[in-house]
């Protein structure tokens, strides 16, 4: 699985430094979800406290996935990841309808940083591997994502533990950052 996140990547980039942050609370999936995506199995993570970068370099990219811990005292430091970020992964985890709200207030004060007026977001609505999760479309409205006007968005349900929706969530954000280079050019 790792190789195909590595062919979509190769496919789409040339020799571009690509730049994501991977945020949300704390025991939303972050960690699991990069190395599910690196590794290609899905690995039991521990708190992250502070930050963990993962690199790799593909055929035409060099990929920095910047892993931000979510923990109250962290989350008033993500500010300062922002500068440069090409794409924002927002994980969320949508089997905990208490702390939407709280996910919410804190996606709010991130996309309003003037850093990232230009970053691509994707929300993954993790955890939809458990009974409980909410839907998508339910999740999308609860984080009132409709009101991010300024930025391309998109929102994929997904699961850490079995890949389910991954890697439908990066070709998105392939296809968004491709055009923009394309546009560049």
């Amino acid at each position: 699985m790792g190789s195909q996140l590595s062919r979509i990547f190769s496919k789409l980039f040339s020799k571009k430094d690509i730049s994501i942050l991977v945020l949300g609370l704390d025991a939303a999936g972050k960690t699991t979800i990069i190395f599910k995506l690196s590794l290609g199995e899905a690995v039991v993570a521990i708190p992250t406290i502070g930050f963990h970068v993962e690199k790799a370099e593909y055929k035409n990219i060099k990929f920095t996935m910047w892993d931000v811990g979510g923990s109250d005292v962290i989350r008033s430091l993500w500010v300062h990841y922002c500068q440069n970020a090409d794409a924002i992964i927002y994980v969320v985890d949508s089997a905990d309808p208490e702390r939407i709200q709280d996910s919410k207030v804190q996606l709010q004060k991130l996309m309003i940083e003037d850093q990232l007026k230009d970053a691509v977001l994707l929300v993954f609505a993790n955890k939809q591997d458990l009974p409980k999760a909410m839907t998508l479309s339910d999740l999308s409205e609860k984080l009132e994502l409709n009101s991010y006007i300024n930025h391309e968005k998109h929102a994929q349900a997904c699961s850490a533990k079995t890949g389910e929706g991954l890697y439908q969530g990066l070709e998105w954000l392939s296809t968004i950052l491709n055009e923009r280079l394309k546009r560049i050019k």
